[in-house]
């Protein structure tokens, strides 16, 4: 029995990179939550100015889902024997 079959599929690195990309998803799919004109921003109503500022959010959390799944392959890496450079 070799070493990757002892490696767990879901790990909690892995787990919470999901959560980390389904945050901003959800976001924008509940949109009752954001439905509303006010309060307005420079003018902006809410409904936009709220899906603009996501765009930057979600770039901050897909950004931590890429980094939480590169420290856990490098550590499966490091498990099965490879470089874990």
């Amino acid at each position: 029995m070799s070493s990757e079959t002892n490696l767990p599929a879901v790990t909690p690195a892995r787990v919470l990179a999901g959560l980390c990309l389904a945050v901003p998803i959800v976001a924008m799919l509940w949109v009752a939550s954001y439905t509303k004109a006010d309060p307005e921003l420079g003018g902006m109503p809410f409904f936009y100015w709220y899906q603009l500022a996501w765009v930057p959010v979600s770039a901050v959390f897909t950004v931590g889902a890429y980094l939480l799944i590169n420290r856990d392959e490098k550590a499966r890496k490091a498990v099965r024997g490879g470089d874990a450079l």
